[in-house]
């Protein structure tokens, strides 16, 4: 079954989140996951795939240190593979039928939306993340005496090294609420509704704005939920990256109207 025509355009209305809504979006992603478990668990398999193809990349080539920055990166490109989960909650909570190819023929259809236009916007952070990671790393640490990281961490206990692991944290942290900011709900919304990216993104800082406390909780449990699924080898997002994908519908659908 094809998606149905985008409603008409019109100026979403940002609304203020109650107290619970936090609690009852997760309980919705936990619900549209274990109601539709082969499409959560594909969608997060190519992230999985995903993630450990970077860090074997990285190992191979000798510089296991950019691990972490490439991995701390790395989540940011999650709300791609999640609009397959956005299309997957759409449709039960529409009482739509589920199938591979109608859910797979919406995120192909993407490309001729707005979609690939975020996704720039996206992947130029993650690439000035790892650019700015190398310049922390060498600003700290390139004037140091080496040794084996890859068998000694050592070199990170130095004053040197924990101020940069201090910088590169906070500077990290930076760029990921901003990112954040864009984006939690505008992925969600370019897929339901026909606007421009811009005003996606607009709409996304706005609902930050109008929730900054519920926001940041909003993203904190992002951070920690994620983080605890690479650190098992990316294995923990098998389950957290469909329940949150599916939980981030939910937040869009009662943070605009």
């Amino acid at each position: 079954m094809s998606h149905p025509a985008p409603i008409a355009a019109h100026k979403p209305k940002v609304l203020i989140l109650a107290p619970g809504d936090l609690r009852a979006c997760l309980l919705a992603g936990w619900r549209d996951f274990t109601r539709a478990p082969m499409f959560g668990l594909f969608f997060a398999g190519v992230y999985v795939a995903g993630g450990w193809l970077i860090v074997y990349a990285l190992t191979v080539s000798g510089q296991i240190w950019w691990t972490l920055p490439a991995a701390a990166g790395f989540p940011i490109l999650g709300p791609f593979i999640a609009c397959g989960l956005y299309e997957v909650s759409r449709r039960l909570e529409a009482g739509e039928p589920l199938s591979w190819r109608a859910v797979l023929g919406v995120i192909a259809r993407q490309k001729d939306r707005q979609i690939p236009s975020i996704a720039v916007v996206v992947v130029v952070f993650f690439l000035f993340w790892n650019f700015l990671a190398h310049m922390i790393f060498a600003l700290f640490l390139g004037l140091t005496v080496m040794t084996n990281i890859s068998s000694s961490f050592d070199v990170f206990l130095t004053v040197n090294g924990l101020t940069m692991l201090a910088v590169g944290t906070v500077i990290g942290a930076v760029f990921a609420g901003v990112l954040f900011a864009l984006t939690v709900v505008s992925l969600p919304l370019l897929l339901d509704r026909e606007v421009d990216f811009i005003t996606a993104m607009i709409t996304s800082v706005s609902v930050v704005q109008a929730n900054p406390r519920r926001m940041l909780i909003w993203g904190l449990m992002i951070a920690v939920l994620l983080f605890a699924g690479i650190a098992i080898g990316f294995l923990g997002l098998f389950i957290v990256l469909p329940v949150l994908g599916h939980a981030t519908w939910h937040l869009y659908r009662r943070a605009l109207t």
